[in-house]
């Protein structure tokens, strides 16, 4: 078993800690002790990278445990980091090749070769054609080794995330839906709190067609509650709790379109009922608006997630949006309220009345339909 220097190992608890300066002067003093320890420049190459515009200290940190020691693994790993920090990609493949010469059976420089090669080849496309992009889909020739790598990397490290993730881009990329989705399931089993392919295959069920807006909002919580920093679920969630919103319009106007109905305001002739309505009955008018309310708004929120909720709560306080659908949908209550309840003698102005609660709430539900918060 190999003994890890007292001093590497306090720079290590420094580095997970994220005090890479710290990490740094540690590093320091153990190689003026020992100016020949490769371990301590391949770990002050790593801290060295982690901090801003340190790139070529880093390049020359592995120069050094390279000169020491040119066939060391973890030394060409940081090479291959130093030089893209640097902006000399294209030279990342040949130390990436080299690794895997050097150790056939080491998942990582499989996976990390996978992750770069591709874009290395565009690259040069892009070098050799005056600085012109391949265009938004990748040919497929700048994807196949990396495919090939990819799936190296997880024959021989089945239970690592990393090549997963390689393979999944290059699916993705490819164009290739039905093996990313599989990627993304088989990365949810290693790993169920991955906040990618969580949020890929939340949005997926939530979008699918059929998914109800309580469904898709329970859907986004639940995974929030596994991975609450992803901002795209936040998103997700966001979305599907507007959608909610946006449907107390619909139970207002229901409301509204009852008032109308109960005043007779558009049927003629003798069949319309003699105004004003009796006391009684403008209150009985009361009792269907409840039942709407209680049935399509209250029972409906009360049997939503308590995440949901919140976020409902939230997203009116955050968002101009859901405040403009309250607002549009209390505007057509009062309408409704002012049909029924008043006591008119006569139809014209509830024609007013109805058609000034309808038309500004109808109008904007079809400029709405595919609003995003």
């Amino acid at each position: 078993m190999t003994t890890v220097h007292p001093a590497l190992e306090r720079a290590d608890a420094l580095y997970e800690l994220r005090r890479y300066d710290e990490a740094k002067t540690v590093l320091g003093q153990r190689l003026t002790e020992d100016p020949e320890d490769v371990r301590a420049w391949v770990r002050l190459a790593r801290c060295h990278l982690r901090l801003e515009n340190e790139a070529d200290q880093a390049l020359e940190a592995t120069e050094r445990a390279l000169a020491l020691a040119p066939e060391d693994i973890p030394a060409l790993i940081q090479r291959a980091y130093a030089l893209r920090a640097v902006d000399r990609f294209p030279e990342t493949e040949g130390v990436l090749r080299e690794v895997i010469r050097l150790d056939p059976e080491y998942w990582v420089g499989y996976a990390m070769l996978g992750d770069w090669l591709w874009r290395i080849k565009a690259y040069r496309y892009g070098r050799e054609n005056g600085g012109r992009h391949p265009g938004n889909r990748i040919p497929q020739v700048f994807l196949e080794e990396s495919g090939e790598l990819a799936k190296e990397a997880m024959r021989l490290a089945p239970e690592e995330v990393f090549p997963l993730e390689v393979a999944w881009l290059i699916a993705n990329m490819a164009g290739n839906g039905t093996v990313a989705d599989m990627l993304d399931q088989a990365i949810l089993r290693l790993d169920p709190n991955h906040p990618q392919a969580l949020a890929r295959q939340t949005q997926k069920n939530a979008e699918t067609p059929g998914v109800k807006a309580a469904e898709a909002a329970t859907l986004y919580a639940d995974a929030l509650a596994v991975a609450p920093d992803s901002a795209t679920m936040q998103q997700g969630l966001d979305d599907a709790s507007y959608r909610l919103l946006r449907g107390v319009r619909w139970l207002a106007m229901l409301c509204m379109l009852f008032a109308a109905a109960g005043i007779d305001l558009f049927t003629e002739g003798q069949a319309q009922r003699a105004l004003p309505l009796p006391l009684g009955q403008r209150l009985w008018d009361l009792i269907p608006m409840t039942a709407i309310w209680a049935v399509g708004a209250l029972l409906r929120y009360r049997r939503l997630r308590m995440g949901v909720r919140y976020n409902l709560r939230s997203l009116i306080n955050r968002r101009r949006w859901p405040r403009i659908v309250l607002a549009q949908a209390a505007w057509a209550m009062l309408c409704a309220l002012l049909l029924s309840q008043v006591p008119w003698t006569e139809r014209t102005v509830p024609e007013y009345v109805f058609w000034a609660g309808l038309i500004p709430t109808a109008a904007t539900i079809l400029f709405d339909r595919r609003k995003r918060t």
